[in-house]
């Protein structure tokens, strides 16, 4: 009997799915126990007030199909970004545009350039298109080494993937490097400037990369209403690019992409500042408090510009499922290449000390 790898390309039989951060309902069905959940970068406020209140009133409509061309949303972001709204691509999640530039633009032969430690899905959309996924080590801190990068580009790249903060990391490249490494890079390049924690960015020498749509470099700018929005159940992020991109990418994503209960959430969820100030204040609280406790336990910590942390706690699988059992579910980093960290995100108070109380216990019987 045939099997099913043999019908594929070899880079995809071998790959393993993405592993996402344990559900709080896979706990409560093993363990019996309420947990906090600190492993995937979720807003602990919830989704937006106003976003709720919208996705209520669409209810009523969920017997008619979404608007496929995502008008009202895709005007609302192009006014927001003062460009027109050829220039939004709607994505269900942002992994979604990843997927399909991949799709667009790889195949056997060509090759996708990224970070090691970058997000896990670069390597699985270059993989599942056929090309070769080519990974620069970082340099000292955690932070992306933009001249090593540029450095392994040749004229078979078609894509590079930057993600900026950085996850798992929540490192940043500032302005001067960005801007060195953009002259550095062949016309045939796709950028893809992966922005998704970009909110919570204060970092003066941020470089907000939309300022560096020209109309003549090939930059693809990725966001998302999964993190600061708190609408991550819905599936929800978006593109900026040159229009003739943003078109290609609009002929092969499947019909109805964006849900009508996304589309509505988002529309309203823009307007709430509020919530975005709300959540910002929680972030910047809850960093500065594991921080200060990462320093009392001494457990070694990258300083982040988003709203987790990745700490250095010995065996990161074996504190994971320590921490599970005390009712706190972080993320292992082993998958990313950092098998001695876990992932962190910043929770609400309460969470906050639930989880520096649990990791204080398992890293004393270690």
């Amino acid at each position: 009997m045939i099997k099913a790898e043999d019908l594929v390309l070899p880079s995809v039989a071998a790959l393993k799915p993405y592993e996402p951060g344990k559900p709080i309902e896979e706990v409560q069905r093993e363990l019996g126990l309420e947990p906090v959940k600190l492993a995937s970068n979720e807003n602990p406020l919830g989704p937006s007030p106003k976003a709720l209140a919208a996705v209520r009133a669409a209810l009523n409509e969920l017997n008619r199909y979404p608007d496929g061309s995502c008008w009202a949303v895709r005007h609302k972001i192009a006014a927001r970004h003062n460009v027109s709204a050829d220039h939004i691509f709607m994505a269900s999640g942002s992994v979604e545009v990843l997927n399909l530039l991949g799709f667009l633009l790889l195949r056997p032969g060509l090759n996708a350039v990224f970070s090691e430690h970058g997000f896990a899905i670069y390597a699985l959309a270059t993989a599942a298109a056929g090309g070769e996924a080519r990974a620069v080590p970082m340099k000292a801190g955690y932070r992306f080494d933009l001249e090593r990068i540029a450095g392994a580009i040749d004229g078979n790249t078609r894509l590079v993937f930057l993600d900026n903060p950085n996850n798992p990391c929540g490192t940043i490249y500032r302005r001067p490097e960005w801007e060195s490494f953009l002259e550095q890079l062949p016309e045939h390049v796709v950028i893809v400037a992966d922005e998704a924690y970009f909110e919570f960015v204060h970092d003066p020498g941020y470089p907000d990369s939309l300022r560096y749509h020209d109309g003549k470099r090939l930059i693809v700018t990725m966001r998302t209403f999964s993190k600061i929005f708190g609408l991550a159940g819905l599936r929800v992020g978006y593109a900026v690019g040159r229009p003739d991109i943003i078109q290609m990418l609009n002929n092969v994503r499947q019909p109805f992409n964006v849900t009508s209960l996304g589309q509505a959430a988002v529309i309203a969820g823009m307007d709430d500042e509020e919530h975005v100030r709300n959540t910002l204040r929680v972030n910047a609280e809850g960093m500065s408090y594991l921080e200060g406790e990462f320093v009392r336990l001494r457990i070694a910590y990258v300083h982040s510009h988003a709203n987790f942390v990745l700490a250095e706690v010995g065996d990161g699988r074996r504190v994971f499922e320590e921490l599970l059992k005390l009712g706190v579910i972080v993320r292992p980093m082993g998958g990313y290449g950092l098998p001695r960290h876990v992932r962190i995100t910043v929770g609400l108070e309460a969470e906050n000390r639930q989880l520096v109380s649990a990791l204080a216990k398992v890293l004393a019987t270690a």
